[in-house]
Formats: C-alpha cells, sequence, structure tokens
C-alpha cells in the first residue's frame, strides 16, 4: 500500500482514482477544482480531500494527475498552492494528462530542481478503459521512476511501458491519436460508400472484419456509426485539442501529417454542425449531411 493522491477527477480521473482504492488498496487523497465532485469520490471510495493541489501532496509517495491541458497541468503543479511545492524528496509525480511533450519535459526538469521523480503517462481506453481498469498507458521519464510507479499504475491498467526518457509518453500518445484520426476517417467512408451503393452495412462489416480491414474502431464503432448514435466515448472536442498537439509537435520535429490535418479540419465541421460533444465517430453525420 502506497500513500497516494490524485488531482482531477474528470471522466477519467474519478474512475481512475477509485481503482487506486479499490483494486491497489492505497491510501487515497484527491483534489478537484469543484470540491463537490472530490467529496462525493470520498463518500463513495473511503479516500479523503484537499483543499488545494499542494494539500493533496504533502507527504504522498505517489501523486497522480489527470486534467484538461498544458494551462490545466500548470495550474495544479507549479505556484504556491500547486502539488510541486507539496512533493516530499524522492516522491513521484505521474501526469496522464495528454499535453505537450514540451510541458512534460518542463516539468520533469521542475522536479528534477526540486528532488522529485516525474513521469508523463497519457493514457488510451476512453471512459469506459478508465471504468473497467482496462487503460493502455505510454510513459516518458527515468527508469527507477517508472520502476517504482508501475505496480501503482496497474491498478487501472492493461497495459503499461516505458518509452524512454520525458516527453516519450506524450510523443507516443500523439502517434496514437494520428492513427486512431486516419482510422475513423476510412471506417467513416467506407459506412458512407456502402451505404450509398445500396450495401447491407452489416453484413459488409461482418465480413471485412475478419480480413485486413480489421480495428478497433471496426469492431467497437460501426454499429452505433450506422445507427447514427455519437455518444460512445472520446469526445470530438477534445480529439481537436489532441491533434492540434500532434501538428504543433510535427512543425517542431519535421514530421508531414496530411492525413491528420485534413481530419482535424474534418472534426473542426463536424463542431460547426453541434458535435463537439459528439464522439469522435461523428465523422460519419458530416459525410451524411
Amino acid at each position: 500500500m502506497a500513500k497516494v493522491a490524485f488531482l482531477g477527477l474528470g471522466v477519467m480521473g474519478y474512475p481512475m482514482a477509485g481503482h487506486l482504492v479499490a483494486k491497489g488498496g492505497h491510501e487515497v487523497t484527491v483534489f478537484n477544482r469543484t470540491p463537490a465532485k472530490a467529496k462525493a469520490w470520498a463518500e463513495k471510495f473511503g479516500g479523503k480531500t484537499a483543499s488545494t493541489p499542494k494539500a493533496a501532496a504533502e507527504g504522498q509517495d505517489f501523486v497522480m494527475c489527470c486534467v484538461g491541458n498544458d494551462n490545466d497541468l500548470r495550474a495544479v503543479t507549479i505556484g504556491a498552492d500547486g502539488a510541486f511545492a507539496g512533493m516530499k524528496k524522492g516522491a513521484t509525480f505521474v501526469d496522464h494528462t495528454t499535453a505537450s511533450a514540451e510541458v512534460a519535459r518542463e516539468l520533469d526538469a521542475a522536479a528534477t530542481k526540486a528532488g522529485f521523480k516525474f513521469i508523463d503517462a497519457p493514457v488510451s481506453g476512453g471512459q469506459a478503459g478508465a471504468e473497467n481498469g482496462v487503460l493502455t498507458v505510454m510513459c516518458g521519464g527515468a527508469a527507477d521512476a517508472y520502476a517504482g510507479a508501475e505496480p501503482v499504475i496497474a491498478a487501472y491498467a492493461r497495459m503499461c511501458k516505458l518509452l524512454g526518457p520525458a516527453g516519450s509518453g506524450q510523443l507516443t500518445k500523439m502517434v496514437n491519436q494520428i492513427c486512431i484520426a486516419g482510422l475513423v476517417e476510412g471506417l467513416s467512408e467506407g459506412i458512407h460508400f456502402a451505404k450509398k451503393a445500396g450495401l447491407d452495412v452489416t453484413a459488409v462489416i461482418e465480413t471485412i472484419s475478419k480480413g485486413a480491414a480489421q480495428s478497433w474502431q471496426m469492431e467497437n464503432r460501426y454499429k452505433t456509426m450506422n445507427d447514427g448514435k455519437f455518444d460512445f466515448g472520446f469526445a470530438v472536442e477534445w480529439m481537436r485539442k489532441d491533434l492540434m498537439i500532434c501538428l504543433a509537435e510535427s512543425r517542431r520535429n519535421g514530421a508531414s501529417l496530411p492525413v491528420t490535418a485534413l481530419v482535424n479540419e474534418f472534426y473542426a465541421e463536424v463542431e460547426k454542425m453541434g458535435g463537439k460533444r459528439w464522439d469522435t465517430s461523428s465523422l460519419l453525420a458530416r459525410l451524411q449531411r
């Protein structure tokens, strides 16, 4: 059992923090910008609450974090009331936010200077993966920091791997989102084409999903897409945030991402259709306008 804090109780953080208690058996203190949500979590799982990130981090062996973006992350880590001000020497900060590699390296440097460890550890698997404790966790940081944190992360992970130094977890999550963007657009166009061709979409997918076209998106999303239902996962506005991070990084490293840039624009069109909170499979709705 470890003493753990968790910062950020959104759709991902709330169940992840719960698994730390229920599956990991850890002593958990939570912080959330909306205190009522932290109180509700503590009542459900039997943990403690803190009024600031600093207070949550004080005396903890590990501090986990899952917030919205780079600015949110800096808000809960840096400053007088930030978690970094409360971290004890030798403790480990594990950031599950999908953010830039740049901020990961920045926070790793700050942690090293202050005498504690930092791991950037974005996750994939969506709300369902968080609730079921089967997330994929992509990590960047020092080997010793990862070795200590991996058994704690295991409470909500099916797959967890160290990919390299600080920032490597975020870069790997960018690869993940780049791949998903192209897959979802391809599946959307395939379903759209099948409908226009007068084919039985279910029969088509049941057939081609047993061959080279198979993907997680095809297996898990084609039915809801075919039914025009788009409230089953990762929201468009979140995907756009992630794709913008990918595109910004590509401008730094020289990678060419023409499909990713195009799909990002397609998602912008979905947002204009009122689909900000539709799931990412709603690219089909754009084709069927």
